[in-house]
C-alpha cells in the first residue's frame, strides 16, 4: 500500500517530468535544419544555433543554484520556462528564418531558460528519493530525452506541422506548448523539510561547495569524460537527420522518403532509446556502481560512433545505430549528476553540478560544430570517428578515478558546511 508520503514524492516526480518534457524541446533543433538548409543556411549555421544553446544551458545553469535556494523550485522553473517560451514565440510571431535572429532567440535565449529551469527538478527529486539517486535522477531527466520524440513528431509525422503550417507558426506552437507544460508541472515541485533543522541553507556534514570541488583532481577526470561524451552525443543529435538523409538519396532513395526514414531514426528509435538509457543506467548505476557505469556507457558509445557510418545509408541499420547511441546519450545525464552527487554530496549538488555541467557546454560548442564543418568539407564519417575515439579517451579518464575517494578524502581541510559558490 502507498503511503501519503510516497504519494506525495511521485506527485513531485510527476512534475519534475513535465517541466522536462517542456525543456526538451531544444533537441527537436535537427527537424528544422534540413527546411533552414533549404533555405540558404549553412550546414555549419544550423549547428551553430544548437552549440549556442547547449553554451548557454551551461552557463546559465551556475547561476540556477544560487537561485533556487532564494527563489525556491516553483519560481524558478517559471522564470526559466517564461525566458524559453518567450524565445520561440517571438521568433515565430516575427515570422523570422535568417540566421541571426534565430540564432539570438533560440539559441541564445532558449538556451538561459533551459539552463535556469533544468537543474530545478533535477534537484528537488534527488533530495525526496537519498536511497535511490541513480534510479530517480534517470526518471526526471528521461522527460528531457522523451521529449525528442515528442517534440519532433509533433512538427514532423503526427502533428505535420512544418508542412501545414511553416517553420514560424510551429516555433510559436512550441512557445506556447512550452510555457503550458512548465507551469502545470512546476507547481508540484517543492523541496524537502531537512530532519533536525528549520533551515534550507545548511549542508550535510558529507557535502563540499564550489571550491573545495575545484580542488579536487577527480573533479577534472570526470569533466573531462563528460566533455567528450557530450560533444559526441551532441554532434549526432544535431546531424542525426542531416547526415543519414544524404547518404540514404545518395543510395539512391528520394528525398521525401529519406526525410521520413531519417525522421524516424531521430523522433522514434533516438528519442525513445534516450529516455530508456536515462532510467536503465541510472538504474544499473545504484547496482554497479557509479564508476563502472559511466566506463562501460562511454566505452560502448565510443563502438557505436565508430561503426555508425557503416550503418548510416541502410534504413534498418541506420534505426540500430540510432538506437544505440541515443540509449547511451540519455544515461549520461543520470550517472554524471549522480556521479557529482557521490563524489561531492548530494545537498550541493545543485550548485555543484552546473560546475560539472559545463562539460555539456564545451561539448556543446566542440561537437556540433565539428560535425557542421566536416560536413561542409564532404566528411561526415571523419566526424563520428573522432568523436568515437574521444568516447573511449573519456572511459580511460573515468577509470583513474578511485573508487570512494572525494573532495573529503584528497584533503579533509576541505570539508565544510556551505555552498561555498
Amino acid at each position: 500500500m502507498i503511503s501519503s508520503v510516497d504519494e506525495g514524492r511521485w506527485r513531485i516526480v510527476l512534475g519534475a517530468v513535465m517541466v522536462q518534457l517542456a525543456l526538451g524541446g531544444v533537441y527537436a533543433w535537427s527537424v528544422f535544419t534540413p527546411e533552414l538548409h533549404d533555405l540558404g543556411w549553412s550546414r555549419t549555421d544550423t549547428q551553430l544555433v544548437f552549440s549556442a544553446a547547449s553554451v548557454c544551458i551551461a552557463t546559465s545553469m551556475l547561476f540556477a543554484g544560487a537561485l533556487l535556494e532564494r527563489l525556491g523550485p516553483k519560481r524558478l522553473v517559471y522564470i526559466g520556462g517564461s525566458v524559453l517560451s518567450l524565445g520561440y514565440l517571438v521568433c515565430g510571431l516575427s515570422g523570422t528564418t535568417t540566421f541571426l535572429p534565430v540564432f539570438l532567440l533560440i539559441g541564445i535565449t532558449g538556451g538561459i531558460g533551459i539552463g535556469l529551469g533544468y537543474i530545478v527538478p533535477l534537484v528537488v527529486a534527488m533530495c525526496w528519493f537519498p536511497e535511490r539517486k541513480g534510479t530517480i535522477t534517470g526518471i526526471v531527466v528521461a522527460g528531457f530525452g522523451f521529449g525528442v520524440m515528442f517534440w519532433v513528431k509533433l512538427a514532423g509525422s503526427w502533428g505535420g506541422l512544418l508542412e501545414r503550417v511553416g517553420i514560424s507558426a510551429t516555433f510559436t506552437i512550441y512557445g506556447l506548448m512550452i510555457i503550458t507544460l512548465v507551469f502545470i508541472g512546476g507547481r508540484l515541485l517543492r523541496m524537502p523539510e531537512r530532519k533536525g533543522t528549520g533551515s534550507r541553507t545548511s549542508a550535510p556534514e558529507d557535502s563540499v561547495g564550489r571550491l573545495e570541488m575545484l580542488s579536487c583532481p577527480q573533479f577534472y577526470l570526470v569533466f573531462l569524460s563528460f566533455t567528450f561524451c557530450a560533444a559526441a552525443g551532441l554532434m549526432a543529435v544535431g546531424l542525426m537527420k542531416l547526415y543519414p538523409m544524404e547518404v540514404l538519396m545518395a543510395e539512391g532513395m528520394d528525398k521525401a522518403a529519406a526525410s521520413m526514414v531519417t525522421g524516424t531514426a531521430m523522433a522514434v528509435f533516438f528519442s525513445l532509446a534516450n529516455g530508456l538509457g536515462r532510467i536503465s543506467w541510472g538504474t544499473v548505476s545504484d547496482k554497479l556502481g557509479r564508476k563502472a557505469s559511466v566506463m562501460l556507457l562511454a566505452a560502448s558509445q565510443g563502438g557505436w560512433f565508430l561503426i555508425f557510418p557503416f550503418l548510416a545509408g541502410n534504413e534498418f541499420t541506420l534505426y540500430l545505430g540510432a538506437t544505440l547511441i541515443g540509449f547511451n546519450f540519455g544515461g549520461n545525464f543520470s550517472l554524471f549528476p549522480t556521479l557529482t552527487a557521490d563524489l561531492f554530496g548530494a545537498r550541493t549538488v545543485g550548485n555543484n553540478y552546473p560546475v560539472m555541467n559545463l562539460a555539456f557546454g564545451l561539448g556543446g560548442i566542440l561537437g556540433p560544430t565539428f560535425g557542421g564543418y566536416m560536413g561542409d568539407m564532404g566528411n561526415f564519417p571523419l566526424a563520428f570517428t573522432v568523436c568515437g575515439v574521444l568516447c573511449i579517451t573519456g572511459a580511460l579518464f573515468v577509470a583513474m578515478v578511485r573508487v570512494g575517494e572525494s573532495a573529503f578524502s584528497v584533503n579533509p581541510a576541505v570539508k565544510t558546511h556551505g555552498d561555498n559558490r
